[in-house]
């Protein structure tokens, strides 16, 4: 359909029609109409002709349900405009991935693009058309329950992998390509900063640190083409965000370009009554529509209050109207005028959703998100050791973790089942569950370690303790959990800690208790096969960290790309007490950004510069590392490059990622490495929020983690 059909479509449809666009209503009251209308309908004070005029649908799924209801839908609409379907995908539909947190550890935007790929072509032939994905929310603080949905601290990452995600879910013809779905930027703004980690919290960054961090990944993702963006639940310069005009107006809209479909999140719009700037219903409609959101997910102040409003003339009908053409645009974009059931197929869901092919891209996105954090010698494990696994989730196959709405548990191999495999003859125990355990099975698996050469001891969470409402006080492992590694280490047994979680922990204690240390996240339908892989040799670890792992809780927020104070550590030391540091714990993390073993080792030598000058305008200079596998396993390395500016007219992080490469190395195998610095990667956010440049001396730095480096100074010139 032409743009100037939609627009005649527009002027076509009545005040209510318009209104009932901006709708967003659960599957539940399509499916099961009757109980609807006499349950939910009745008590949000709606009638019927809502059924008939709300323009999406939220949480239905399934070809045959999908295809019922768009063609009951459109037979009762006056002018046959159909409906969006829409669902939360977070890491894949029936095929699940690791968590986008463990899926970021693979520094591989290429698979993680896959991955989107993949989850969109099973949404896509189930009869969705939107997936409210990529989270690309900057995350410092590990205690806030969302960050298992983040890609980790890094402005850099992240707007590699919402990128990554969008081309994944969208494709390049989203009006032909019937096996991609649109995808929704979330959430708009500064959702991952809450003020002591708790869900829906205070945020309150300044503008600059806003622009120079946050920023730049929702940019990214809009500038790749995002055809939705959602608003965050917490405040912003003190304004929620969903009736933020700066934000969402002049940041989002003229700023940033973006002509799409502004959602809000659930019952965010009604929400600004308790945030305290909508005194009622009436209010919050008002400065939603007037901020530019599009869509209202779930709450009715749009439906009840805007044909008053505008009726009043308290608002402009316009507003309504540009609204209800950005929803009618993106209706169109996906081609639903032209076929309204799209890719909706139950052949081809009984074909597509959880192929073959498509648990194998499970399976290699599993064993590259695996990080292995401490590696005494233990592994890889020997095929005549003798192998006990113990602990609540060796067993289990609470493995998908949260946000995995289709993912069948009953099809998920556990880890023992896994390992079963090449240890027939394995011992198992629990020894407690994930929250409390009995003395009766803490005897059986002290029973059961005794026997055994090697112990894995499989730990972690339950998915339910991540994820929305799941913000926590305490990032050690449940007492229950520790109990059992501290009666198990006093065995004197080598232990091997598998830990499957989805936010980084407090590892301290433990990781003294360990010989090993395997970080597999929620991995996902694949899971247990990725982990016994690599526990068993088959696989070499190659993940390295997105996020940094504190020492305890009270170095939060820590991460690498922080600012340096007037009295630093690396320049005074640690030795007297008036310096920037803690008293009882070093300032550095336990495991640092960008750290991950391997079952090899990698030397890096001979870094070179081109040039130690280069030029400010259009300048370019070319930066040279050889790195050696100098272990008795072929590896894959990820070699990373950090540029600190040692003098900015605002203040400039201690280092900060600019690019990385993941290369293949067999044993005793060298490779040159090379990395193009340009001015670009030298700009930054300066106090006028202007991103600008001027010359001065820079630190380059190469190696593989955020903490272990070659470096070399470098200057920029006029």
């Amino acid at each position: 359909m032409k743009h100037e059909q939609l627009i005649d479509l527009v002027e076509q449809m009545t005040l209510p029609e318009k209104i009932g666009q901006l709708q967003q209503l659960t599957g539940d009251f399509f499916i099961d109409r009757e109980t609807a209308i006499t349950g939910p309908m009745k008590e949000y004070g709606l009638d019927e002709n809502l059924l008939h005029q709300a323009g999406s649908v939220l949480g239905l799924s399934g070809a045959a349900d999908l295809i019922e209801v768009q063609k009951n839908y459109i037979e009762k609409s006056r002018l046959g405009i159909p409906l969006l379907f829409m669902a939360d995908i977070i890491h894949g539909y029936r095929t699940i991935f690791p968590i986008p947190l463990g899926l970021a550890c693979s520094w591989n935007p290429e698979l993680v693009e896959k991955t989107a790929q993949v989850a969109a072509k099973e949404s896509a032939v189930s009869g969705l058309h939107v997936t409210f994905s990529p989270m690309v929310d900057l995350v410092r603080d590990p205690r806030w329950g969302r960050v298992m949905e983040s890609t980790g601290e890094d402005p850099y990452l992240n707007q590699l992998y919402g990128k990554a995600f969008v081309n994944g879910y969208q494709g390049k013809d989203l009006t032909n390509d019937h096996e991609r779905i649109a995808a929704c930027v979330k959430h708009f703004a500064g959702y991952g900063a809450p003020e002591g980690g708790r869900e829906y919290n205070t945020v309150d960054i300044s503008e600059w640190e806003f622009r120079d961090f946050y920023l730049p990944a929702y940019a990214e993702a809009i500038q790749a083409g995002s055809k939705l963006v959602m608003t965050a639940f917490n405040i912003l310069e003190g304004i929620p965000a969903t009736a933020n005009k700066k934000l969402m107006r002049d940041i989002l809209r003229k700023e940033l370009k973006f002509n799409g479909v502004l959602i809000s999140d659930w019952a965010a719009i009604k929400e600004l009554i308790p945030h305290g700037v909508a005194a009622n219903e009436a209010d919050a409609a008002e400065l939603a529509i007037e901020a530019g959101v599009d869509i209202e997910m779930m709450t009715f102040c749009y439906h009840h209050f805007l044909k008053e409003l505008a009726e009043e003339g308290l608002i402009e009908q316009g507003l309504i109207d540009e609204a209800v053409l950005r929803i009618l645009e993106l209706k169109n974009d996906l081609g639903l005028f032209e076929n309204p059931y799209r890719g909706a197929d139950e052949q081809k869901e009984a074909e597509v959703v959880y192929s073959e092919e498509h648990q194998q891209t499970a399976l290699k996105a599993a064993e590259e998100s695996i990080v292995l954090l401490k590696n005494n010698g233990s592994l890889p494990l020997k095929i005549e050791d003798k192998i006990a696994v113990i602990g609540p989730v060796a067993n289990s196959t609470d493995l998908l973790g949260n946000w995995s709405w289709k993912g069948d548990r009953s099809e998920t191999q556990t880890l023992t089942s896994a390992l079963s495999i090449y240890y027939p003859h394995l011992l198992e125990a629990q020894g407690c569950g994930v929250l409390d355990g009995s003395p009766t099975q803490l005897e059986e698996a002290l029973e059961i370690a005794k026997n055994a050469d090697k112990i894995i001891l499989a730990l972690g969470e339950s998915a339910d303790m991540v994820g929305e409402g799941a913000s926590v006080t305490n990032l050690q492992l449940p007492e229950c959990q520790l109990n059992l590694l501290n009666e198990i280490s006093k065995l004197n047994k080598t232990i091997v800690l598998v830990l499957i979680n989805g936010r980084p922990l407090d590892l301290s204690d433990v990781s003294e208790k360990c010989d090993a240390i395997l970080e597999a996240w929620f991995p996902g339908s694949k899971g247990a096969e990725a982990v016994a892989n690599i526990l068993v040799g088959n696989t070499v670890p190659q993940g390295k960290l997105t996020m940094s792992f504190p020492r305890n809780i009270g170095q939060i927020p820590v991460y690498y790309n922080a600012f340096n104070t007037g009295r630093p550590t690396e320049l005074l030391g640690t030795e007297g007490r008036y310096i920037s540091k803690y008293v009882d714990v070093p300032n550095t993390p336990l495991f640092p950004f960008g750290f991950g073993l391997s079952y090899t080792s990698f030397d890096y030598q001979d870094l070179q510069l081109s040039s130690k000058e280069m030029k400010m305008e259009n300048g370019e200079i070319t930066a040279s590392v050889t790195i050696r596998n100098t272990g008795n396993h072929d590896g894959v390395e990820t070699v990373q490059w950090y540029i600190r500016d040692l003098v900015g007219k605002v203040v400039r992080p201690v280092k900060e990622l600019k690019g990385f490469e993941k290369i293949h190395l067999k044993k005793n195998e060298s490779k040159q490495i090379t990395f193009t610095i340009t001015t670009d990667q030298l700009t930054y956010i300066h106090s006028d929020f202007k991103k600008t440049i001027e010359p001065g001396e820079f630190i380059l730095m190469v190696g593989g983690d955020s903490e272990n480096i070659l470096q070399e100074r470098l200057s920029l010139v006029l």
